[in-house]
Order: C-alpha cells, then sequence, then structure tokens
C-alpha cells in the first residue's frame, strides 16, 4: 500500500511524500520547500524519484530545481510532472500532462485531474487504488482556492470532477486553512446541522495545533458551501441563475469575508 508522509512547511502549507514500498519511489507532491522535502525524505529512508506538481505557484513548484539537483548530486534521478497548460511557468518539467492522462509510482497509477480555477491550468492527481486525491489548491476541508485566473463556469466545472470521485476519497489540499473557512461555512450555510458538528470539531482539533487535512470527500460534499453551490437551500441565500451564478456569489462573499 502507498504510504503518506505529511509534515508542515512555509507558514501554513502542507508538504506530502508518496512512496511505495514494492519499488521504492517516492514522490514529492508540489515543492514548496525544498530543504523540508529533503529532510523529511531522508528522515524516512526514502529515496526522491519524482515530483508532481499541481500548479504553478511558487510555494507549489518552486523547489523543483533543487530537489532535482540534490538527487543527481546523489546519484539518482528526479523527474517532474506538471500540467502542460502551466508549462511555461514551471522549472524543469520532464513530463507535461493534461485531464485523461495518468502518471505512475510503482504500480500505482495517478489520473490527471482538470480542476483549473485557482490557475487556468491547476490538476489534481487521483490514485483510486489507493483511494486518494491530491488536489492542491482547488478545493480544502470547508473551502476552495481563491479564483485568481479562472471564471465561475471553469471553477465550478472542476469542482463538479472533483465531486464525483467516489465519495470514500480522502482529499489532501495543500494549506490549513480550515479555521478559517469553517468561519466562512457557517456564515454562507447556517442551517446546515452537519456543517456546525464538523465546526466544531475542528475548532476542537484546532485549539490543540491538531490538523484537520486530509478529509473525505463524503463529508465535503454535506458541509462545503462551495461544493454545493447546486443545493436549492444555497440558491436561495445566495442568488444566481443556476450553480455557477451560486458558485460566483459564494466566492465573491468570501473574498471579501
Amino acid at each position: 500500500m502507498i504510504q503518506i508522509h505529511q509534515f508542515p512547511c512555509l507558514s501554513d502549507n502542507y508538504g506530502f511524500l508518496l512512496h511505495d514500498p514494492s519499488s521504492g519511489e517516492t514522490v514529492c507532491v508540489d515543492t514548496p520547500d525544498a530543504a523540508e522535502y529533503l529532510r523529511q525524505a531522508k528522515s524516512k529512508g526514502w529515496t526522491i524519484t519524482q515530483i508532481w506538481n499541481t500548479h504553478w505557484h511558487p510555494d507549489h513548484a518552486g523547489g523543483n530545481l533543487a530537489i532535482k539537483a540534490a538527487c543527481q548530486e546523489a546519484g539518482g534521478n528526479c523527474t517532474i510532472t506538471a500540467p502542460a497548460a502551466e508549462a511555461a511557468r514551471i522549472a524543469g518539467i520532464d513530463h507535461e500532462v493534461a485531464h485523461g492522462d495518468t502518471v505512475s509510482l510503482g504500480g500505482y497509477t495517478a489520473q490527471i485531474i482538470d480542476v483549473g480555477g485557482h490557475t487556468l491550468g491547476h490538476i489534481a492527481y487521483h490514485l483510486p487504488e489507493a483511494g486518494i486525491a491530491m488536489v492542491g489548491d482547488a478545493v480544502f476541508a470547508l473551502g476552495c482556492g481563491r479564483m485568481f485566473e479562472g471564471t465561475p463556469e471553469q471553477f465550478w466545472a472542476s469542482l463538479e470532477r472533483i465531486r464525483a470521485l467516489p465519495p470514500e476519497t480522502m482529499l489532501y489540499c495543500a494549506h490549513e486553512y480550515t479555521a478559517a473557512n469553517a468561519k466562512f461555512a457557517v456564515h454562507a450555510d447556517p442551517d446546515n446541522d452537519a456543517l456546525a458538528e464538523y465546526a466544531a470539531e475542528i475548532a476542537d482539533k484546532r485549539s490543540r495545533s491538531e490538523w484537520t487535512v486530509p478529509m473525505p470527500l463524503s463529508r465535503e460534499l454535506a458541509t462545503n458551501p462551495f461544493l454545493r453551490a447546486d443545493i436549492e437551500a444555497m440558491k436561495a441565500r445566495w442568488g444566481g441563475d443556476g450553480p455557477v451564478g451560486t458558485f460566483a456569489a459564494l466566492r465573491a462573499a468570501k473574498d471579501s469575508f
């Protein structure tokens, strides 16, 4: 079974190393802090062989070249997979991928999902055999990424692709934003009992500095306002002719919350 090593880095990022014991391969999912990724891999006794980037932002791809160079200095090789639509903005790419493509970690296959909206070419990596999806900044616990480059239509279509994954899928997002997201979610959907319970659990966890990531998709489907923009109660509260309009209203409200 794939081993997942999660660790904090920078101010609020999470780093992830995926390790396949059978092949000995180890993937860095994004590279916000090259030195910390190298330290963490060394502490686990794992040799980094790949980097999978979700999008171009420096806190996701900024450590690519340093990690690749360290691997080469140690006599190994590290290949970088990244979204083709953002290839001009990401350093050191070996493999460009787009929606529907696949990439392998040992005997495991990751399916590439277009989740553009936060950035135009943002992708996620879904490993169905492992029951996980590495979603970067596309969706967070009780939130979604700020819409820096995309359109509401694009972002909602991306969220629909995430919603279509098996509900038991564990989502690994890249930041610990959950406490702030919970405050807005309760404001956005105040009559949601499942959300109120979730928000209370989050407050308790964060009071003890516990992580809120990863999270099951099933719980996000019931509580995350951005994934619920097609629910009649959300439309009634936030307006819009359809889910795209409701999503746009929610995203705009969160931006100024």
